[in-house]
């Protein structure tokens, strides 16, 4: 099933799979805002969406048990429920896209975090339920037309009151469930084929080594100098992703 890749191309996604993973390892996020804009150069947008949702099936499974408990599950149902409604939008707006409205679009969500982070652009006022399903709404479109649900979850609680484990828990669980509805979603749109599939296991391993290799990487007391490099390269692959460049 890999036949349809060839030898540079696996290379170049496997190292891109492991930066991302590594950017995710001493950073605690970032792995699709690496990844996406790269896999979009040399895959259509459907299959970077389908190796990405398989390879990261896989990584956060030994502590979804943990997050569960610790997690505010009226909250999270809230975000998978306007993830739900959305998510299809999401991805019949992308069938009607060229492959370059992709990367256009996953790399300016990614610049768009980044100078949202930078700036220190945090939403301060109450998380009601309106608020929460609205922004499991935009994730889901977001996750559909670009592949990114994560920014509108991360702007929301990186301000919040919520306790910090509260707030790790629920953005893990909620990511995680994005991959869980995407793949079936994928599906009913007829946009999963064997050879994507077998991709993204493919890249199982190299996800694994990054995020290992980064934990292990990682020093609580130099957490500002990681979230600089991390900044750094998830900046550098939205820029690379961009469609300009010969």
């Amino acid at each position: 099933m890999l036949d349809a890749f060839d030898y540079p191309q696996l290379a170049f996604l496997s190292a891109s799979t492991f930066l991302a993973a590594l950017v995710r390892g001493f950073s605690g996020f970032g792995s699709g805002l690496v990844y996406l804009p790269l896999a979009a150069q040399v895959l259509t947008p459907f299959q970077a969406l389908t190796t990405i949702v398989i390879f990261d099936l896989i990584g956060p499974l030994p502590i979804v048990r943990r997050a569960s408990r610790d997690c505010e599950l009226p909250d999270l149902f809230r975000l998978v429920a306007g993830l739900v409604v959305a998510l299809p939008l999401g991805l019949f707006t992308l069938t009607l896209l060229p492959p370059e409205a992709f990367r256009f679009a996953v790399s300016f969500v990614a610049l768009f975090l980044l100078v949202c982070l930078g700036l220190g652009l945090r939403y301060g006022g109450t998380l009601a339920p309106p608020l929460i399903y609205g922004t499991g709404a935009m994730s889901g479109f977001l996750q559909g037309v670009a592949g990114l649900p994560g920014p509108p979850v991360i702007l929301l609680y990186m301000a919040s009151t919520r306790p910090v484990q509260v707030i790790r828990a629920n953005t893990l669980l909620f990511l995680f469930t994005t991959d869980v509805v995407l793949l079936p979603a994928l599906a009913i749109f007829g946009r999963l084929d064997g050879s994507a599939i077998a991709l993204g296991m493919f890249l199982i391993l190299p996800n694994l080594l990054g995020g290992l290799v980064g934990a292990k990487l990682f020093r609580p007391e130099h957490e500002r100098t990681y979230r600089v490099i991390a900044y750094s390269i998830i900046a550098a692959s939205a820029i690379s992703g961009l469609p300009v460049w010969g």
